[in-house]
């Protein structure tokens, strides 16, 4: 995957410090893996969401997810960044399933990974999801 470094401009640092806020809050008793996302709305509009675990697996949610949905259920439909923090060494980037959710919902956005110790990197969304599936293959 190639990528491009962040130069730490505003608008991702503000977005990183908000996912890093909100992944304290993160609900995570059977993984310990922690992760908080902020999106930004068109309108400059951050909505946080961090991952909640359950017993049965399959019905955990990514922090991800639940920021977009945040948005999306307060009528927010355009999106122009989004930001994941996770405490890992190595930069942690959505998941799957986050990344058709991202596509979908945002488009070809820049996507902030960072980790607590300060390390910070920006793709844009087409490098985590080539050839995307949406709903163009619906019609």
């Amino acid at each position: 995957m190639s990528s491009k470094k962040t130069d730490n401009k505003n608008g991702s640092l503000k977005l990183v410090e908000s996912a890093r806020k909100v992944r304290e809050r993160a609900y995570a008793p059977f993984s310990n893996f922690k992760v908080g996302a902020a999106v930004e709305t068109a309108d400059g509009e951050i909505f946080n969401g961090c991952n909640v675990e359950s017993a049965s697996y399959g019905l955990t949610v990514c922090a991800e997810r639940v920021a977009i949905w945040k948005a999306v259920s307060e009528g927010k439909k355009k999106f122009k960044h989004i930001a994941v923090v996770a405490d890992t060494e190595e930069l942690t980037p959505p998941c799957g399933v986050c990344r058709q959710i991202i596509w979908e919902f945002c488009g070809d956005v820049p996507v902030t990974f960072a980790n607590l110790k300060g390390k910070v990197e920006t793709v844009q969304m087409k490098e985590l999801l080539p050839r995307a599936f949406d709903m163009k293959f619906l019609k």
